[in-house]
């Protein structure tokens, strides 16, 4: 009996070696990956389309760490939060930035870092409460989420075309290149005639410019013989209007008492247009009938029975 305890004992014990070795060893193994990580939150304020758990985590295109949760915030559902496990020693620093960027042809979503300046402090985190970064808006996402919109437009325009490539449509046009083609090939039927208007247009210009040559050398012998007389009949005219105008004042006195002279003239005017009317009057009646009026016999009225 005691060597049977004995051995329950030593195996006993055994087994709570190899427990504890195995939890001392899960121990190392977590410090050690708590010392060679880091983990941060990323808050997004958009649709993070295509992000899941174990997306990658990149720095100015190198892979630095990956996402290991991902949830919406309980306190503003609009942003998204995602937990970030990168390389212990990656330079976060305070001023850089998280953006959602898609990579590869199948287009997967990943964290991508930007930024920090060699000047701006380390971003410190700890496991029980990692630092924060808020992201960018992302032109990636942008598109993701008007995506729907895009597609709408896409088949609309794609309905237009087809309604315009209808087969009612197609025969217009067809028809259209007949026209064209039937218009140009009249056009070269008629391009004789064309060639005969071109050439008699072209005889009449020459002619046209023969016309305005001869003018053109009529206007410059003869239109300066003309505009050499009219400055001189110019002159002459300036020189007369300055004589009047000389006379005028030396004889203004003498005018003045003429003129008043005149204002006894005016019944002897009168006297002589109503002697001008009778003359006149006379001489119309003379030019009519000049035995009559002269003979003073009225003229006899044919008689009728």
């Amino acid at each position: 009996m005691e060597t049977r305890a004995h051995h329950v004992l030593i195996g006993l014990f055994t087994v709570l070696l190899v427990i504890g070795g195995l939890l001392f060893a899960l121990w190392l193994a977590k410090s050690q990956s708590d010392r060679s990580f880091g983990e941060y939150e990323v808050v997004f304020e958009e649709t993070v389309t295509g992000l899941s758990k174990g997306s990658a985590v990149e720095y100015n295109g190198i892979r630095i760490g990956d996402v290991v949760a991902l949830w919406l915030d309980p306190d503003d559902p609009r942003k998204v939060r995602a937990r970030i496990r990168v390389a212990a020693g990656s330079p976060i620093k305070q001023d850089t930035r998280a953006r959602l960027s898609i990579t590869g042809v199948t287009g997967t979503a990943i964290i991508q870092l930007l930024g920090g300046t060699p000047e701006s402090p380390p971003l410190r985190t700890r496991p029980d409460q990692p630092a924060v970064i808020v992201a960018d808006p992302s032109p990636i996402a942008k598109l993701m989420s008007g995506g729907e919109d895009l597609i709408t437009s896409i088949t609309r325009l794609l309905d237009q075309a087809n309604r315009m490539f209808s087969e009612a449509n197609i025969t217009r046009f067809g028809q259209i290149v007949v026209n064209i083609e039937q218009a140009t090939g009249n056009l070269a039927d008629q391009s004789g005639g064309l060639d005969q208007a071109m050439t008699r247009l072209n005889a009449s210009l020459n002619h046209a410019s023969g016309v305005l040559r001869s003018l053109d050398g009529l206007l410059d012998q003869e239109g300066r013989q003309i505009l050499r007389q009219a400055l001189a009949t110019m002159n002459s005219l300036q020189r007369s209007s300055r004589e009047v105008e000389n006379l005028l004042v030396d004889n203004r006195d003498s005018l003045e008492s003429g003129m008043q002279g005149l204002a006894g003239l005016g019944p002897m005017l009168q006297d002589l247009g109503e002697s001008l009317d009778s003359l006149r009057t006379f001489s119309r009646r003379l030019e009519q009938n000049p035995a009559g009026y002269l003979l003073q016999r009225d003229t006899l009225e044919e008689f009728r029975p």
